[in-house]
């Protein structure tokens, strides 16, 4: 597949002083290199002296970035005045040197630190809410939701309905280091195994004993589609879970990742109950040998994530405008925090779907898994079996299914559990791209499956070509 982005010419700068990196640890394009699993001797990004500036919102060419500057200023929300630094970089072959740090605003995107505090009202509306939330119907609730997210197509960031502002800004440096470097191409470890365009991954969030007793039924359905998915349950909430049903899970191909305490909403309310809850949630995760975590309503706050004895993680949304915790990392592809690795949830939630905007066509999935595939990244559904129970979500679940199987056998798609797209992501953040003669090879654990792509500029163009393979067995 090939991926392209438009090439502007840089405009002036001004004179600076200049941070010097070395070490790939403190690099200043550490991200753009772990994103790409580049060497680092063809990104020679040098940094203005960004000082102690505060931090806002400003423009990178066509993206609204967050985080601090050199040059400009910086606005407290994204709006169509945004200062623009793209004049302020100076190219001096074969370095480029930029008015901000771009792991810094990469990590203020997947670590949501552009967004704001939470009201002190919100927080006591929050509490009540989830106090009688037991004892309300379903319509009740679904009205006090929709209430919530009232406004929500007016907000100007993340973009709706899939933001890619984290692989927008990488590609853009890319270029950047093609132009000051004279490099034709650069080398680097392609995203997915055996060249695979994007990966694709089910979760089922069980919320309520219905849920619980819709497992079996979903299970076949998703085998009919040959359908791999986790099913994520929560320790201790309405509903027991018994080792016959997490046996009966396992059995059948699937498996099991943890989902909150017990999805009262309040897991990260303060920081001592969360130490205590999460001091359970590790113990059931050794009972169920969980691997994966996932919050009640995808709250969270992800500088707590590093108490959480996961290896990975799947609380954070792509773009959270129909979230009560509003926010968004902005990529679509999988990253670290900390020694865990966030499968980031890309695509909008069933229930949200189907009940909040009341949508009856599975057309809003397609548009997402469109832009998705377009920046090759991580396809992550939330269908619940507590709702899909309903005849008429199940039908609309069947025609994603259909929809999925009939675009992975068009195109190179990597549908695999979310325990082996984490395995995955942690065996290519530890491979090396080393020098082969004239060639590259890549060298570390898992290296028979990845595959090496080169980043070219083509008619002022970025475009992305793997190298031809023998064999792409392995795609589902």
């Amino acid at each position: 597949m090939r991926e392209t982005i438009d090439l502007q010419p840089g405009a002036k700068g001004r004179e600076t002083i200049i941070q010097n990196f070395e070490h790939p640890m403190t690099h200043p394009a550490r991200a753009l290199i772990e994103h790409y699993r580049c060497p680092a001797a063809f990104l020679n990004i040098k940094l203005q002296n960004i000082a102690d500036s505060d931090s806002g919102f400003f423009r990178f060419r066509a993206n609204a970035i967050y985080g601090r500057s050199a040059a400009g200023y910086r606005s407290p929300r994204v709006g169509p005045a945004l200062y623009d630094v793209s004049q302020d970089v100076r190219i001096n072959q074969p370095e480029a040197y930029l008015p901000f740090d771009p792991t810094e605003i990469i990590e203020n995107f997947q670590f949501e630190r552009y967004c704001g505090r939470e009201s002190w009202i919100r927080k006591v509306a929050k509490r009540a809410y989830y106090q009688v939330r037991p004892s309300l119907p379903r319509s009740i609730r679904e009205g006090i939701q929709r209430f919530q997210l009232r406004g929500w197509r007016g907000l100007s960031f993340p973009n709706w309905p899939v933001d890619v502002t984290v692989e927008h800004l990488c590609e853009e440096l890319l270029l950047l280091s093609l132009r000051a470097s004279g490099a034709d191409r650069i080398p680097f470890i392609w995203f997915w195994p055996e060249g695979c365009d994007g990966s694709l991954m089910m979760t089922h969030d069980v919320e309520a004993a219905v849920g619980r007793d819709a497992c079996r039924e979903l299970m076949d359905i998703n085998d009919e589609y040959r359908m791999r998915a986790s099913f994520n349950v929560v320790p201790q909430g309405s509903y027991s879970v018994s080792e016959s049903f997490l046996a009966g899970i396992r059995d059948r191909g699937f498996e099991i990742a943890i989902q909150d305490f017990s999805h009262d909403g309040r897991l990260f309310d303060e920081r001592r109950e969360f130490l205590r809850r999460a001091r359970l949630i590790n113990k059931y995760a050794n009972q169920y040998g969980a691997k994966g975590f996932r919050s009640a309503v995808l709250y969270r706050k992800p500088e707590w994530f590093d108490v959480l004895n996961f290896s990975y993680d799947s609380s954070i949304p792509n773009a959270a405008h129909l979230d009560p915790q509003r926010g968004g990392c902005c990529t679509v592809m999988p990253y670290f925090i900390g020694n865990m690795v966030e499968l980031p949830v890309t695509a909008t939630q069933d229930y949200t779907l189907f009940h909040l905007l009341s949508e009856r066509s599975i057309a809003l999935w397609k548009t997402q898994i469109g832009v998705i595939l377009g920046k090759n990244g991580l396809i992550n559904f939330i269908v619940h079996p507590d709702y899909v129970a309903h005849e008429g979500v199940k039908r609309l679940y069947v025609d994603l299914l259909i929809y999925l199987r009939e675009l992975c056998a068009t195109r190179k798609i990597w549908q695999a559990l979310p325990s082996e797209i984490d395995s995955w992501w942690r065996a290519r953040s530890k491979m090396q791209l080393v020098r082969d003669g004239d060639d590259w090879r890549i060298e570390g654990r898992g290296s028979e499956r990845a595959v090496i792509a080169y980043a070219k500029c083509v008619d002022e163009k970025l475009v992305y070509e793997l190298q031809p393979l023998l064999s792409r067995s392995g795609m589902n």
